[in-house]
């Protein structure tokens, strides 16, 4: 290749992406978008390609997430019950891609063709169908018919939001709770309730229609995981010798800190693709300064959510408590996440300290209520969540305090309330938690059969 035709292709290039027009989000009205071509003849292939490669490029790091949520929850339980938190974590992520794909991914995009919203299904509900992509080595004039990107590529990115849904749950419930109905209800999240609450935005369906704002998930994935593992913790009850008769709390330390904060990094290092990619596009100047934008931002949150929970656990606490700055970093992370592209570094940073400030206090109250969460889930997930989607009033203008505040009531008791049934069946129907003596003598031996650490039994 020459000078002169390299410099003709790299021409064609700048211009296909120049003419991309800007996504917004995670919402369904991107695909809507029409890829223009340029009279001189210049395709939009490249439009098309970067705004795929973004979505796959993402998902390998949402997918690196999954590592992460195993590492910080191996390290914050005790040794007898790591490896059934390992085999948890693995599992729900395979369970997760399997349902959603044969129900999940219609329920949130019906037949793939983004229409949640449409007079044939109300903005409710989606349609039941497996997922379909597209054909093998499809040509460029093949993927008008795809809008903005691959099929494939979008629904590579959605399937490990769905598993990071399910990876909330996992933490919470840890050293209590029997392998089986914790993967049945995996099924059922996967493929049922996180699908149906997310189409009502991400689809298109009637929260988005009312103005709701979630761009990357605080309430959509993080607050519904963070749902669901409230409620079956209500049920599920705490672990045998965690809270006395008067009120005092037992410390149940966990068995590695590298390990949590190995899993931690891993989070929040794939935090840049779960929050950078829902740009959704690549495929212009615009976009492109869009996902770093969210990225910085993105990493201000998260640094400004460990600093709060530092500065604050050495002032109450009179030593600074590792887990949680920990935990303070990924409720900094999540808290952004509603809006990671809308705010400047300042106030994405201050965004993140509420989350950790949160979390500070969080913990102990959950304590006070006798709710046993093993890794701090609710506080990160939950609570951090809804302060986020409440924040993004504060830097977008198109953001309305009722709306938001409706839009997590109702996704809210949609999914505590159908989680809590699915708990309540499965623990009258199979029973939701071990013997006594095989909980004191830990998962691993009683139902994993592999030990973490059989040296040191």
């Amino acid at each position: 290749m020459n000078f002169k035709t390299s410099k003709l292709l790299g021409a064609a290039a700048l211009a296909s992406l120049l003419i991309a027009l800007p996504a917004l989000g995670q919402d369904a009205e991107v695909a809507e978008e029409v890829v223009e071509t340029l009279s001189e003849g210049v395709s939009a292939d490249v439009v098309f390609i970067l705004n795929s490669f973004l979505m796959i490029f993402g998902g390998v790091l949402v997918m690196w997430m999954a590592a992460g949520f195993a590492m910080l929850e191996a390290g914050l339980v005790r040794t007898k019950n790591v490896s059934m938190q390992l085999l948890k974590n693995i599992s729900l992520f395979a369970i997760a891609a399997i349902f959603y794909y044969l129900i999940g991914y219609n329920l949130m995009y019906p037949l793939g063709n983004w229409t949640i919203g449409s007079d044939d299904t109300g903005g409710y509900l989606g349609a039941f169908g497996i997922g379909i992509l597209e054909a093998v080595g499809i040509t460029a004039d093949d993927a008008d018919d795809f809008g903005y990107a691959a099929t494939s590529s979008d629904f590579f990115f959605q399937v490990m939001f769905c598993a990071t849904t399910a990876s909330i749950v996992s933490g919470t419930l840890a050293e209590r709770i029997k392998i089986l109905p914790f993967l049945i209800f995996t099924v059922v999240l996967t493929a049922l309730i996180y699908p149906i609450q997310a189409s009502w935005k991400w689809g298109g369906g009637f929260l988005d229609a009312m103005g709701f704002l979630d761009f990357a998930g605080s309430t959509v994935v993080h607050s519904v995981g963070g749902w669901a593992a409230l409620a079956g913790a209500i049920l599920l009850g705490a672990r045998i010798g965690k809270y006395n008769p008067d009120g005092t709390v037992n410390a149940m330390p966990g068995s590695s800190m590298p390990l949590a904060t190995l899993g931690t990094f891993i989070l929040w290092m794939g935090w840049f693709g779960f929050n950078g990619a829902s740009q959704l596009a690549m495929g212009s100047v615009g976009d492109v300064a869009d996902v770093g934008r969210i990225m910085a931002n993105t990493n201000a949150g998260a640094a400004g959510g460990a600093v709060a929970a530092l500065i604050l656990t050495a002032i109450i606490y009179k030593k600074v408590d590792l887990t949680f700055v920990l935990n303070g970093a990924l409720a900094g992370l999540v808290s952004v996440t509603a809006e990671p592209l809308t705010p400047g570094l300042g106030t994405a940073s201050l965004i993140g300290a509420v989350g950790g400030v949160i979390v500070v206090f969080a913990v102990p109250l959950l304590d006070r209520l006798k709710i046993d969460d093993v890794v701090g889930a609710i506080p990160v997930h939950l609570l951090a969540g809804i302060w986020g989607t409440i924040a993004v009033i504060f830097t977008n203008a198109d953001a309305n305090l009722g709306v938001q505040l409706l839009s997590i009531v109702v996704v809210g008791i949609f999914t505590f309330v159908a989680s809590f049934v699915v708990w309540l069946i499965l623990k009258a129907t199979m029973g939701l938690r071990p013997s006594e003596d095989d909980e004191a003598l830990g998962l691993d031996k009683a139902e994993v059969g592999v030990e973490a650490y059989p040296e040191f039994r």
